[in-house]
């Protein structure tokens, strides 16, 4: 069945009349009755009977109309709402730790105050997990850190980051050093599938065989509590994660020499993803802020 045989119905149900339907209706009378017939072949009962010249609802037609005129209601609301704002609907996302805990919050806020109807989950997950969601249609979209290259997947830039070398201790801060006169320290790293440690362990190159791993965190504040708990434990984290500290010189930033540390932030969702209005609208939304 269909709106438009349901909405024959229900007319048809308080005019008993096929030629005032039909007119209303802006149909022909036997488009109203090819309606009525189709509805009453998907159900397998008669609806209507003919009393004179009139066309009345039989048991089985009041019980269905009983049933689900409500339901119908609702349908043609639903059915207003998006002809009247096509930006509607739900958006799963997903992002990686550092894009998810300091940026994406805000973007998600505002722009839920200018569309109203529009609902939002939003999960963190590490940069390789995201993918993985990606390619088996489990999200809409997904913010990552991580240089990927997936013919299934779309990337598109939307933003920098810069990972930077940090530890409680003041003294390591005062001049530039070369990475490698680091390494005898206690090195915490994020866990693996994490973007910041790829890209880290990636910048060391095969120096990664000599760092001391002394810890693996997944969390941004257990990294910060370990860190101001012991001066000679360091790890390489988002600027973002530690702003505050580094402020309040709680934590600071050593200098390492020859080593890049920048990095992109990608949207990425899948070639075959169906871009809604509202998908479009959200993208541009987030490639804009």
């Amino acid at each position: 069945m269909t709106l438009k045989e349901l909405e024959v119905f229900y007319r048809l149900a308080d005019k008993n009349h096929m030629v005032e339907v039909a007119k209303e209706l802006g149909i022909s009378q036997a488009a109203v009755s090819l309606a009525i017939k189709s509805l009453e072949k998907s159900i397998g009962e008669k609806l209507f009977e003919r009393i004179g010249k009139k066309i009345v609802l039989n048991e089985y037609g009041r019980k269905f109309y009983d049933e689900t005129f409500m339901c119908y209601e609702k349908l043609m609301e639903s059915q207003k709402m998006f002809s009247k704002d096509k930006i509607s609907g739900r958006l799963k996302i997903l992002s990686s730790r550092s894009f998810g805990n300091f940026i994406i919050p805000k973007i998600i806020v505002n722009f839920l105050k200018r569309y109203e109807n529009v609902k939002i989950s939003h999960v963190i997950k590490n940069s390789s997990d995201i993918i993985k969601d990606i390619l088996e249609a489990k999200a809409d979209l997904g913010i990552i850190e991580t240089e990927i290259d997936d013919v299934d997947i779309v990337k598109e830039k939307i933003g920098s980051d810069r990972l930077i070398i940090v530890s409680k201790n003041k003294k390591l801060a005062e001049k530039e050093v070369f990475i490698d006169s680091l390494f005898g320290k206690k090195w915490i790293l994020r866990e693996k599938g994490s973007g910041t440690r790829e890209m880290f362990l990636n910048a060391i190159g095969d120096l990664r065989k000599e760092i001391n791993v002394f810890l693996e965190c997944s969390e941004f504040d257990e990294i910060k509590n370990f860190l101001l708990e012991d001066e000679d434990i360091i790890t390489c984290i988002s600027e973002y994660a530690v702003k505050e500290e580094i402020k309040e010189k709680k934590l600071f930033e050593i200098k390492a020499k020859n080593i890049d540390l920048r990095r992109n932030f990608y949207l990425v969702y899948h070639k075959d993803k169906y871009r809604s209005k509202l998908f479009e609208t959200f993208r541009e939304f987030l490639k804009s802020n």
